[in-house]
């Protein structure tokens, strides 16, 4: 069973109902990567009284502890998934905004090469791919 408070006490954050809240939808929904605006949907739509200024708040702090990470996939909008221990990377559908993530062993060895051709010492990298989804193209 997932200790939610002390997850929020281990990072130093106070244990506030909007706090639980958040981070248990996050948990549930592991996979997804979630807008503000989203969070604030669901929220509204399991009939929740969060405002849209606690989101957007309890999430900053979710990344400022590093309990969450944000990506600008559009370059204008945020999304926010769960830090993880293991890197992936990202697709992106440019028609529907869907994020899947994949591992790809070969990739990443690639960019160690690549890494060590330029001299580099590799401390992170990101890699998303932007296309259209399997849905979005079916829909066409």
């Amino acid at each position: 069973m997932i200790m939610y408070e002390k997850i929020l006490q281990d990072v130093g954050l106070k244990v506030t109902s909007p706090r639980l809240k958040i981070l248990k939808l996050l948990h549930l929904r592991d996979s997804h990567h979630w807008s503000a605006e989203a969070v604030y949907q669901f929220l509204l739509d399991q009939d929740d009284d969060v405002g849209i200024a606690t989101v957007y708040r309890v999430l900053t702090q979710f990344e400022m502890t590093g309990l969450v990470e944000r990506h600008s996939f559009d370059g204008d909008h945020s999304v926010f998934e769960l830090s993880h221990q293991d890197h992936h990377d990202h697709l992106v559908c440019v028609e529907c905004g869907w994020v899947e993530e994949f591992v790809d062993p070969v990739i990443e060895a690639h960019q160690m090469l690549v890494a060590q051709k330029f001299a580099y010492k590799m401390t992170d990298h990101r890699l998303i791919i932007y296309g259209v989804c399997a849905s979005c193209q079916n829909a066409a």
